[in-house]
């Protein structure tokens, strides 16, 4: 298709839809709404410390059955996403970024403190006008005290 005969792209609308998409992700894991981040990511591959799992259901269990969620419904944790670099294709509706992730956690006899820190490496794909996780691949690099944030070894960031 020529270039005239494509819809008029604004590739800031793309950056800001994408940013929007990586602090959504942030504010549900601070939120526990689990249903929420299988939503979020139902069309992409998720790959933390564990295997790689895709699909709503799927990512749905693993964080059900990772993240210590407490009596408010929350993991008590605050997810700072900095440094974020978007790289988007208009023509092939396609975008990588690039974030770095700080987890703080704090509870009433745990004071505020960084549990962990890491890289986040995001694909995106743009359908029927509007930009989605295609794949989220989670890598921290640095780990404090997650004893009251992980079931279990298996990281989702």
């Amino acid at each position: 298709m020529p270039a005239s005969d494509l819809p008029s792209i604004d590739p800031h609308a793309s950056h800001r839809a994408i940013g929007n998409l990586i602090a959504r992700y942030a504010e549900l894991v601070d939120d526990g709404d689990l249903v929420g981040l299988g939503v979020l990511l139902a069309d992409a591959g998720f790959t933390g410390s564990g295997a790689a799992v895709r699909g709503r259901e799927a990512i749905e269990r693993m964080f059900r059955d990772t993240l210590i969620l407490y009596a408010d419904g929350t993991p008590r944790t605050q997810h700072l996403t900095t440094g974020i670099t978007v790289e988007v294709d208009e023509r092939a509706g396609l975008a990588v970024a690039r974030s770095n992730v700080t987890v703080l956690q704090a509870l009433p006899d745990f004071p505020l403190r960084t549990i962990a820190a890491g890289r986040y490496r995001d694909r995106f794909e743009r359908r029927d006008g509007r930009w989605r996780f295609a794949e989220r691949q989670v890598r921290i690099t640095l780990l404090g005290d997650l004893s009251r944030h992980l079931r279990r070894t298996a990281a989702p960031g």
